[in-house]
């Protein structure tokens, strides 16, 4: 019997989950075992996993779970160097060649495990089957403008948080804005047309932020991109891959320039591909912005899981656009499971 088991996330500010119980409880309708961790952080109470009628595990149990388990969890796993042995379902961001991503793969090989990336959960036509695209884009506009009011009050964009809704969220932000007036900046989003730019464009609207929405057509030529110097804000919306264009090259710090708040919603820094030249890591909840230039000041933002700020919604939404792949767990050598797998097999080879 093919058996699911849904680990508890460890990282700080992670309380997303991509399976729900109503999800869960046709799992086992299907015949799949499932077995849910506890957790203390989790947006989803264990209570309704329980009702559905899975299998509860404690915390952070997944390490001792049957050798057949196939472990789902979201983000990355404690870095401690130990042999991977189960098959994982998660986020790994390991096929750019980033050195965490890496370490990963080492550890996956050492133990015979296998990883089947969320990320590269594709149809036959390459489109990913599930995506917390959205949400990224929504909640990245909003530390985006967070960024910008600090700004004009003179200073950096202090510590942000989960909010209990996208309401709440639009609540705080309304009033922090409202505390310099009515004065609201312009935005360019690039990658408008996709999950995330539509997510980010959605929340400017929603604050009154004048919006350029640019996608293919408008970054075709391959740059310079003299407007993005233009706006106030610029949220990248665009994975970086190859053939990527640079929006904003090393030179932008120093040039004459609008622009003060990019937010790297993509947030791909390590990456050779990164079209944001102008810094090199992540920021995070506690220290959201990084200071890239003083006079004039910009800001990058760039925290790599931003849709755990609507833990709630985000996790609904995820979960939803995942289930159907979940139910063809029993068949992971073809379809969505076996490309994953066939991509996995390609980059463990090369280590």
């Amino acid at each position: 019997m093919t058996h699911l088991w849904v680990r508890a996330e460890q990282r700080p500010n992670e309380e997303r989950v991509g399976l729900t119980p109503l999800g869960a409880k046709a799992l086992l309708d299907k015949g799949i075992r499932v077995t849910v961790e506890d957790s203390t952080t989790r947006a989803i109470p264990i209570d309704g996993y329980r009702l559905a009628g899975v299998e509860i595990a404690p915390e952070n149990s997944w390490p001792r779970a049957p050798a057949d388990a196939i472990v789902f969890g979201l983000k990355e796993l404690p870095d401690d160097d130990t042999a991977l042995v189960h098959r994982h379902i998660m986020f790994g961001h390991a096929f750019k060649g980033q050195p965490a991503g890496q370490k990963l793969l080492r550890r996956f090989k050492a133990g015979g495990g296998t990883l089947f990336d969320l990320e590269y959960l594709v149809n036959s036509d390459g489109r990913r089957v599930a995506a917390f695209g959205y949400w990224a884009g929504y909640a990245g506009a909003a530390v985006a403008l967070k960024c910008w009011s600090a700004q004009k009050r003179g200073a950096l964009c202090g510590p942000v948080g989960a909010y209990e809704s996208s309401l709440h969220l639009q609540q705080d932000l309304q009033t922090e804005l409202l505390r310099i007036g009515t004065q609201r900046p312009t935005a360019l989003v690039i990658g408008a047309l996709g999950r995330v730019g539509t997510g980010a464009a959605d929340l400017c609207r929603t604050m009154g932020v004048p919006v350029s929405k640019w996608d293919m057509n408008e970054t075709a030529h391959g740059g310079p991109f003299p407007e993005v110097l233009a706006h106030d804000i610029f949220l990248n919306c665009i994975l970086a891959r190859p053939g990527t264009p640079v929006f904003v090259p090393a030179s932008a710090s120093h040039a004459q320039r609008r622009l003060t708040v990019i937010g790297d919603i993509a947030c791909d820094p390590d990456s050779d591909f990164s079209p944001i030249k102008v810094y090199d890591r992540t920021t995070s909840w506690e220290k959201p912005a990084l200071r890239v230039h003083h006079s004039p000041p910009l800001d990058v933002t760039a925290i790599d899981n931003l849709p755990s700020m609507l833990p709630g919604e985000s996790s609904e939404d995820y979960a939803a656009q995942l289930l159907p792949s979940l139910l063809t767990l029993e068949t992971l050598e073809t379809g969505v499971w076996g490309r994953a797998r066939d991509m996995f097999n390609e980059h463990i080879t090369r280590l």
